[in-house]
């Protein structure tokens, strides 16, 4: 693996291999870091969380220390019900949460089944519990979209211009429907945020956004580089071939 430094935090390139095992790795961090208290490791919805789930589950990755302990959840999330194949929960919960015995009381997806803004302050209330006021996630992983997107703060999302200064919110994204998110102050109230860009497809976009100009009402994740030095970037070769 390699490591440099760019304006939106440290850049990791590696096999997907090996950055499925060092973002297991910092699951273990987090929990050594946390030294007893409670914690929060917020995971990403898409495809390669998915992947990353069979394989830390089929390779016995994750400490069991950090499973029984951890308070997981996820960074944003569709209001659907958790059994809907749509649901960024309810993937983890079935592919990574169940397999590891993960117990029920450490398990916190939003409330979809309640209406977007209700679920979305009572998510506030559930995170300010667990990490006390003004604290989102010890460890927040995201991905990017094509579009330049993170979490379910998209191109021209009105959270861009003004979230309130909220850490988590309720938007409605168009031909989308309503979506659950942290926001970007929510982002800067992290701990280690890892981005988390495996493939071809990403490789046009990654260079706009780590090496390109900054505008981030265009190219959401952008919003990172007020807090590059908490942000690590889990990069393979084929999304990296550009840079």
């Amino acid at each position: 693996m390699t490591e440099t430094t760019t304006d939106y935090g440290r850049l990791i390139v590696g096999s997907k291999d090996q950055l499925f095992a060092r973002a297991a790795t910092l699951v273990g961090e987090a929990h050594t870091a946390a030294a007893g208290r409670d914690y929060t490791v917020a995971f990403s919805g898409g495809s390669t969380p998915q992947d990353w789930y069979r394989w830390c589950t089929a390779q016995h990755a994750l400490p069991a220390a950090a499973a029984a302990s951890a308070h997981f959840t996820v960074s944003d999330e569709r209001h659907v019900p958790l059994t809907d194949n749509m649901s960024n929960f309810g993937h983890a919960d079935r592919l990574l949460l169940t397999p590891l015995n993960v117990p029920a009381a450490h398990r916190h997806p939003w409330p979809v089944a309640l209406a977007p803004a209700t679920a979305a302050e009572n998510y506030r209330a559930t995170i300010r519990a667990l990490a006390g006021a003004g604290r989102a996630y010890d460890l927040c992983f995201l991905g990017m979209g094509d579009d330049g997107h993170t979490a379910s703060i998209f191109p021209g999302s009105p959270l861009l211009r003004n979230d309130g200064g909220e850490l988590f919110a309720a938007v409605e994204v168009p031909d989308k429907g309503w979506r659950l998110t942290i926001t970007p102050t929510g982002l800067r109230a992290c701990g280690l945020i890892v981005v988390v860009a495996l493939g071809a497809n990403k490789a046009t976009m990654l260079p706009r956004v780590l090496r390109g100009q900054h505008e981030p009402n265009t190219l959401p994740i952008q919003i990172l580089k007020t807090c590059a030095a908490r942000t690590l970037w889990l990069v393979d070769e084929p999304a990296a071939v550009n840079l």
